[in-house]
């Protein structure tokens, strides 16, 4: 089978050069194969193969090709929800492992970019987690209060503050943790690819898992160019998830994110919009989020049509409010406008679940993926090999009226961005 080609974007005109991934060829036998070339297969290839593992990851097109290759890029540390109601979830001692773990996994990012010299224009200049409403303005001092209190790297802007930080007074406060920063995704992606590589793993694009199968004590892979025989596997689909593994489609919603990118700006007003390059998301109905590139254009991203677009004129709405955000960049061309499909969960928690012995499936990073899935990566290696990991292992659950999805998504989006813009 021949990989689909790779969505216009930004990424795929500037990121380093693919490695060579070619499908399988006959059948093979391995350890460990992980089904999906995202991050969080990839991330679990290059882990388990460090450690001498035997393993193959098989990809339907080409590593980096979904949404861990058309995402903004953002090095965000963190969960969705703050460290206190994590561990109140989870415990005091689950939780506190999650806490750590997810607030650390920027760090894992820009060091295994630095231990493999991947070159994807890495940018550890922090997060900024930005509110325009009042009532978010106790949301920020008390993710800022919960993080101070654990020791984490992180203060609290105040509307001076943020003007010089962004070139705007549309944000009354925001918490900057020094952790955080941005990457060129796919040519991330693409690094990590070849990291796996050369540790000795083996990666298969154009090869999709079209069925799974118990043969014995092993399990069986079916591809259309051959099959591999594993005694475990990793299923990190996300939100390409399709009906391979009974039940797991249904358990994750997908959404679409869009994106869209100007022409290089001047200097003088790249350094007035951004100074600190830190990557901006915004506490909203509906995210919105934003960085500069190595080259000074402004990527703006958030919830788009929920399907791919190919062109910045499909996602207008984000090019008005950087307009209003930003007056000066109206003479600049926005070049480039695309998207991608991640996966979200109910609950906003990433999924982990066994749901057969030797099987291990990692999904819904809810928006954070790039570091999480990269941290994940590590942790699902050492499960793989029989290790605690600092996760829930839950049983998979539908969620109900799934088939109602789309719809539901494009309604929520629609009404975040009216509420969003009163606030204008």
């Amino acid at each position: 089978m021949t990989a689909a080609p790779l969505p216009p974007s930004l990424y795929a005109e500037t990121a380093r050069p693919a490695p060579a991934t070619p499908p399988l060829d006959g059948d093979r036998r391995a350890s460990v194969c992980v089904i999906g070339g995202g991050f969080t297969g990839l991330s679990t290839a290059l882990h388990l193969a460090e450690q001498g593992v035997d393993v193959v990851l098989v990809e339907r097109n080409t590593p980096g090709w979904g949404a861990s290759g058309r995402n903004g890029g953002q090095v965000n540390p963190g969960l969705k929800w703050d460290p206190d109601r994590v561990e109140a979830d989870f415990g005091p001692d689950l939780g506190t492992r999650m806490v750590a773990m997810a607030w650390d996994a920027p760090n894992v990012v820009f060091n295994l970019v630095a231990r493999h010299q991947i070159t994807c224009e890495a940018s550890q200049s922090g997060t900024l987690r930005a509110a325009f409403q009042a009532n978010n303005v106790t949301e920020i001092a008390a993710a800022y209060e919960q993080g101070a209190r654990r020791g984490m790297p992180v203060e609290q802007l105040d509307r001076a503050a943020l003007r010089t930080a962004t070139g705007t007074e549309r944000y009354l406060t925001a918490l900057l943790d020094r952790r955080g920063g941005h990457v060129n995704p796919l040519g991330y992606a693409r690094g990590l690819a070849q990291a796996a590589q050369q540790a000795g793993a083996a990666i298969h694009g154009g090869t999709p898992a079209e069925r799974i199968y118990r043969d014995g004590a092993d399990w069986k892979v079916v591809t259309p160019s051959g099959t591999i025989t594993a005694e475990r596997l990793v299923l990190g689909t996300n939100g390409y998830t399709d009906d391979l593994w009974p039940q797991l489609r249904r358990s994750v919603v997908p959404v679409f994110s869009g994106i869209a990118a100007t022409e290089p700006l001047p200097d003088a007003v790249a350094r007035d919009i951004l100074p600190l390059r830190s990557a901006v998301y915004e506490l909203g109905s509906i995210t919105t989020y934003y960085r500069l590139d190595r080259d000074n254009r402004l990527l703006m991203g958030g919830r788009c049509r929920q399907r791919e677009i190919a062109a910045p004129g499909e996602v207008q709405w984000m090019i008005d409010y950087a307009q209003r955000l930003w007056p000066q960049i109206k003479p600049f061309k926005w070049t480039h406008g695309w998207s991608g499909q991640l996966a979200v969960t109910p609950d906003h928690y990433p999924h982990v679940h066994e749901p057969a012995p030797g099987v291990l499936v990692c999904v819904a990073y809810n928006g954070r993926g790039v570091a999480m899935a990269s941290t994940m990566g590590a942790q699902l290696a050492r499960r793989t090999l029989g290790g605690d990991i600092d996760m829930p292992v839950t049983g998979l659950k539908e969620i109900p009226f799934h088939a109602l999805w789309k719809t539901a998504v494009s309604a929520r989006v629609l009404y975040g961005r009216i509420r969003d813009y009163l606030h204008v």
